[in-house]
């Protein structure tokens, strides 16, 4: 027959719970020995169970979670406020750690006694839970009243860290722990607010009296070091005893009070600074800097325009001395351009290297530095040395180390390197197309003349610039070397074609190239009187040419290209002349007579005077004098008379005789601007065929961007290009907008 069981009224089943407290209590304090066996357990369990479990009025479940928050109260105040209250210092903060960890055990044997609070009482009225209970015990009564003293220690021993002092690390990590745990629900508020605040402020301080001192005693290599140092010691700290959390902002302070106050005292410092780290090539410490302030926001701008200013100073220091070099050598009369080119451009294109250099390794491939070294580059390119723009100078550069026995003694690899330096500092100049005319004028004398060290070079030069600019910019000059390498398999044609017709034989050794007349530069030709063998050597050409070549094309003969052995008897031996055609006619005339006045050599040659001139002065004043003077002096004037000078000797037995060097950059200048005009005009009918109607300051600006590829085109000239085009008729002025234009189509 089944009983019911006698209730436990509340006194009685609490001093069977307060036998078991205080076992627990022994149990914290250490006491060897003293533990709980699990009947014991199970009976207070059971106590607590049954208290909770009775009818009403004997149901004790709302005193029972009263008196759980008393017990832990009583012992707090009893023994643990006491044990805290004459500690100070490290001792203090041991103590604290272990009395947390203390009552942490506390509340999980507590919790488990009155275990079916937690699981149906609590959950059902809404209370706090058992665990929350006992942690907010040890917080209101402890550590709130503990914990203004706690963070000012735990500061001052951060602060010892810093210097250098030997601190328990361990010890600062598990307060801290406190701090987060004891408000687990809270997202670290009382880690933020009581502890990291006041921390990030103390940081703040020392780092300010730091800064301070080491500013004004330290280089700026030192300074730095000394930052890096401290800001990997801080991200240690983090990782070593501070909350994760703390790190951005802990960062950014000290790097506030480190690097950002004081940038401009760091970069500029005297005999120091990112300047004379430039100067002096401290790689190391410009890497350091670059490293250092990226971290900044906006901090590389300044340490970039520092770079731009001292690329800009350096570069144009070789360019004062390029000047100055060249102002003496013209007092030498010497050849200026030459040195110019080997000595100016190779250190300009060993400075972009020298940079390139310091932008990829210092400063890590940063756009901020690529854009510094091109802006300094674009100033330095596009100034002039001794009157040869960069775009002479660099096409006379590649003429020396492409042409045979050039001054350039380089290996395939070196001129591969060379060419592309050049054309990647191409990009900097603004007059691109200057260089492709000097570049295609000298290309042509390479070619024609037989000059150059190696077809595959200049075509791997052209594919660089076709890369880098475009197929417009390089299709003559390929098309140059597609007629030359034609030109070769002509020849063996020719060869068999009067051997074929020997009644045709000229008796001499005759050579023509065939030039595509769009691709090449134009060249300066006249219809001078030809020596009869010449004539002879003509006629043959242009039979065997239109016997295999369309009816229509027309030969134009440029004689001032060509060149020809001629057999000089003197006296003394038979010397081979290797001259120009010009030259070689002008010499011929003296076969049919001893003596010719200057008057008659440009009657018979059919010569402009001043061309004449200039073939007699290379015959007659300069190194070979193959032909005497009367009067014998250093000038041609219109009333001289020479006659062959049949005493003439050399050791050598076959001599080149040079022209004077002609002016070449005007006619090359010229040109330019003239497909300049046409290049801007056909921009502008461009531009006006797609809009119909622009301002004219529009019309303007998209022109200039449409164009500054290839040159920068002059604004006068622009506007002069818009007149021509509305005289022609294919623009014209808006009645209703004055300042605009119509297409007209």
């Amino acid at each position: 027959m089944a009983h019911s069981r006698e209730p436990i009224l509340l006194d009685e089943g609490w001093a069977h719970m307060r036998a078991g407290f205080e076992k627990l209590k022994l149990i914290l304090a250490g006491e060897p020995g003293v533990a709980f066996v699990s009947v014991e357990y199970m009976h207070l369990y059971t106590t607590i169970y049954n208290m909770c479990t009775q009818k009403p009025p004997n149901d004790y479940s709302g005193l029972l979670y009263q008196r759980y928050q008393e017990v832990l109260n009583d012992y707090i105040t009893a023994t643990v406020l006491p044990s805290l209250q004459d500690k100070h210092g490290e001792f203090l903060l041991k103590e604290l750690v272990f009395r947390w960890k203390n009552h942490k055990l506390m509340v999980r044997w507590l919790s488990r006694f009155f275990y079916y609070l937690d699981r149906y009482f609590i959950s059902r009225r809404s209370l706090v839970p058992l665990k929350n209970v006992g942690w907010d015990s040890f917080k209101t009564l402890v550590f709130d009243n503990h914990k203004a003293t706690v963070t000012s220690i735990l500061i001052a021993m951060v602060d010892e860290d810093r210097e250098g002092q030997i601190i328990d690390r361990t010890l600062v990590k598990n307060v801290l722990d406190i701090y987060i745990e004891i408000d687990s629900d809270s997202g670290s508020k009382l880690y933020n607010e009581d502890f990291e605040d006041a921390f990030l402020k103390a940081t703040v301080d020392y780092y300010s009296k730091k800064a301070q001192a080491w500013i004004v005693e330290d280089t700026c290599p030192e300074y730095m070091v000394k930052a890096e140092e401290c800001l990997q010691k801080e991200k240690q700290r983090v990782a070593q005893y501070l909350h994760a959390n703390t790190e951005p902002r802990l960062m950014e302070d000290v790097q506030e009070e480190l690097l950002t106050s004081h940038m401009e005292q760091i970069l500029r410092k005297q005999n120091s600074g990112c300047k004379v780290l430039l100067c002096d090539e401290k790689v190391e410490d410009l890497s350091r800097m670059f490293s250092l302030f990226s971290r900044i926001n906006g901090g590389l701008t300044p340490v970039s325009k520092i770079f731009q200013e001292h690329v800009n100073e350096v570069g144009m220091s070789l360019l004062k001395q390029a000047i100055d070099a060249a102002t003496s050598k013209k007092n030498e009369k010497k050849d200026v351009v030459s040195t110019l080119e080997l000595d100016y451009v190779r250190k300009i294109l060993d400075l972009h290297d020298k940079y390139k250099a310091y932008v990829i390794n210092c400063f890590q491939n940063h756009t901020l530095f690529h854009k510094a070294l091109k802006e300094a580059f674009e100033v330095v390119c596009n100034k002039t040395v001794a009157g040869c723009s960069s775009a002479e100078l660099f096409a006379a550069y590649c003429d020396s180390i492409l042409k045979k026995g050039g001054c350039e003694k380089l290996s395939d690899e070196a001129i591969e390197e060379n060419l592309d330096k050049v054309v990647k500092l191409l990009t900097f100049i603004s007059d691109k197309d200057l260089f492709v005319e000097f570049h295609r004028k000298k290309l042509g004398r390479r070619l024609i003349f037989d000059r150059s060290g190696n077809s595959d070079q200049e075509r791997s030069l052209l594919s660089k610039l076709k890369q880098y600019f475009g197929a417009q910019f390089t299709s003559k000059m390929e098309g140059m070397i597609n007629d030359v390498t034609v030109a070769k398999d002509k020849h063996t044609d020719l060869e068999n074609y009067i051997r074929e017709n020997p009644e045709l034989n000229p008796r001499v050794d005759l050579s023509v190239q065939v030039l595509t007349t769009g691709y090449w530069p134009t060249y300066k030709s006249t219809d001078i009187n030809l020596p009869s063998e010449m004539v002879k050597c003509v006629e043959v050409f242009s039979k065997f040419y239109h016997s295999n070549t369309d009816r229509k094309r027309k030969l134009n003969w440029i004689y001032s290209l060509g060149n020809c052995t001629v057999v000089g008897n003197f006296k003394a031996q038979k010397i081979d002349l290797i001259v120009t055609t010009y030259q070689a006619a002008l010499l011929l005339l003296f076969n049919e007579s001893e003596r010719l006045s200057f008057s008659e050599i440009v009657t018979q040659l059919n010569l402009s005077e001043d061309d004449t001139v200039r073939l007699l002065h290379s015959l007659s004043c300069a190194k070979y004098k193959i032909l005497n003077k009367e009067p014998n002096s250093r000038t041609i004037s219109p009333k001289d008379v020479f006659e062959f000078n049949h005493r003439f000797t050399d050791k050598m037995r076959r001599i080149k005789v040079p022209l004077p060097p002609s002016d070449e950059k005007k006619k090359v200048i010229e040109d330019v601007n003239k497909d300049r005009r046409f290049a801007i005009d056909a921009a502008l009918v461009r531009i006006m065929k797609s809009r119909k109607i622009m301002t004219h300051q529009n019309l303007v600006a998209e022109c200039v961007q449409q164009l500054s590829r290839m040159f920068k085109p002059d604004i006068k000239m622009i506007k002069r290009r818009i007149e021509d085009l509305i005289t022609r008729d294919y623009l014209e002025r808006d009645r209703d907008a004055p300042n605009s234009y119509r297409y007209v189509a």
